[in-house]
């Protein structure tokens, strides 16, 4: 398992095509196997492959909670494509070898054949996902919003919160739950296309709603 080099371009793209129906490297919640991935792409892919882009982006917004997401974190050779192997790094680890091959050896024509291998195995995969149906990635999002004190219109809130609109973006139930005091939250659901609305997108926009509310959460994130 793996994909490929993810310093290179071509394993930026087999990420790319894996996460073309996927929201996670693994699993429906953002986990230890993301922040490894995520550590080993280091940099923010490219636009056009826009399926890694908001994998990035998305991920990068868990930043600061990375250490307490759920799942054990494993060698990147243990994620992604079953026929794909993972040399991401593999380079660096053998320049001390290379600088004290004083003879010459047969290491690099086994590194030429490797990557001729790796890129036809590339190539296999892009033409079976190729093949496949495009799927549009949703996601079924509740959150919970909540307003400065007991005074704040709810209504009003509501009203606020649900003007935001946005292609890929589709508003559900709400209902009001207490959280003591007197204070309710705004609890609202809604469906998202995963590549054109992201968590922090929604959060920018409803807390833009300074009057009304103090913050937002994301309560549950499931994969449609």
């Amino acid at each position: 398992m793996g994909f490929g080099d993810l310093k290179s371009p071509a394993g930026l793209q087999l990420l790319n095509s894996f996460l073309a129906d996927k929201s996670y490297i693994e699993g429906y919640v953002p986990s230890q196997a993301d922040v490894a991935v995520f550590e080993a792409v280091g940099v923010s892919p490219p636009a056009e492959l826009f399926h890694a882009l908001r994998w990035y982006n998305h991920i990068k917004s868990y930043e600061k909670q990375k250490g307490s997401l759920p799942g054990v974190k494993k060698p990147l050779g243990r994620y992604g494509p079953a026929d794909v192997e993972d040399t991401t790094g593999a380079a660096g680890d053998n320049k001390d070898d290379d600088d004290i091959d004083l003879f010459g050896s047969d290491e690099e024509e086994e590194s030429e054949e490797a990557k001729r291998l790796r890129e036809e195995r590339l190539a296999q995969y892009e033409s079976k996902k190729s093949k496949k149906p495009a799927l549009i990635a949703k996601s079924s999002l509740l959150l919970d919003v909540k307003p400065w004190d007991d005074e704040t219109d709810m209504a009003k809130l509501e009203e606020c919160v649900r003007s935001i609109q946005a292609d890929g973006l589709v508003w559900g139930s709400s209902k009001l739950v207490p959280v003591g005091y007197g204070i309710k939250k705004l609890q609202i659901q809604c469906v998202v296309e995963d590549d054109k609305v992201g968590t922090d997108m929604l959060e920018e926009r409803i807390t833009a709603f300074e009057d009304y509310v103090q913050s937002m959460d994301v309560a549950a994130f499931n994969k449609i």
